[in-house]
């Protein structure tokens, strides 16, 4: 299936490939007893994030692509009308192995360049019999394999002593010059004003040092927030800097069109 007219123009891309996405009603949907992530329009949530991915990221047709917690592949299928099948490629990894089941199932089955992986990452929200300790990660892929990595609402579930991890791992498999788009609650002296004024629709402090504020103690990983300067340490340390501004998102409070804030990274080539 052809994502976009052959006649679109290029600067027409991006807003003509997610209207697509957003109506086309012969993607697959999974059931409602899978939507354990995120919530929201399915179809109109991926759309925007394909946009983001394009736009901000600058993720090509061609790119070998990384997910890393891809549920039920809201931020896939899209992808299933955006890379090329004879060289772009998608891999998706996940601790709920029903959600994995799914996406093998519903989208391999038709995009044999998109694959699903079961990666047993212990979390007290998602997986919390796993057998992986998130503080000592090892992703099971290649040194240098991807062009594009990216984590949607992965971070703001990570506690402070899994990211420099995370960090490590995706500099690894990134090849020279790649970049990893992910999101983040970010603290900053804006998110705490924003918070102290009462916008946060999250039960964060804004008091504290950091590196890590949880909304919930008693359930840790349901929602984390860090400080910036944490996130954008341990991501520099890992090798990956930023590749162009934050966009700040609407979660503390602050106006924005997105909700969480978002980073691109970028790893230097040598």
């Amino acid at each position: 299936m052809s994502a976009l007219p052959q006649a679109a123009a290029a600067e027409d891309l991006v807003p003509a490939l997610t209207d697509f996405v957003a109506r086309c009603r012969f993607l697959p949907i999974p059931p409602p007893e899978l939507h354990f992530a995120g919530d929201g329009d399915f179809r109109a949530i991926g759309a925007e994030f394909l946009g983001w991915f394009v736009g901000m990221g600058g993720m090509r047709s061609t790119d070998k692509v990384l997910e890393i917690g891809c549920g039920v592949g809201r931020m896939a299928i899209p992808l299933t009308q955006y890379l090329d099948p004879a060289q772009g490629s998608y891999d998706g990894l996940d601790p709920v192995a029903a959600g994995i089941d799914w996406c093998a199932g519903a989208i391999s089955g038709t995009y044999p360049n998109f694959t699903f992986r079961h990666l047993d990452i212990r979390s007290d929200v998602y997986n919390p019999e796993g057998t992986l300790d998130p503080t000592t990660l090892a992703l099971p892929c290649e040194t240098a394999a991807y062009d594009f990595v990216y984590l949607t609402s992965v971070f703001t579930h990570l506690r402070a002593d899994c990211v420099a991890r995370y960090a490590t791992e995706i500099a690894r498999v990134l090849k020279p010059g790649g970049r990893c788009f992910a999101t983040f609650f970010l603290m900053n002296e804006t998110a705490r004003r924003a918070i102290e004024a009462g916008g946060c629709r999250l039960a964060f402090a804004a008091t504290g040092d950091g590196p890590e504020f949880l909304a919930d103690p008693a359930y840790p990983s349901a929602a984390v927030a860090q400080t910036e300067d944490f996130i954008l340490h341990a991501f520099g340390q890992a090798g990956l800097h930023p590749g162009g501004p934050i966009r700040y998102g609407a979660w503390s409070g602050r106006s924005s069109d997105i909700y969480q804030d978002i980073i691109l990274f970028q790893k230097r080539a040598p």
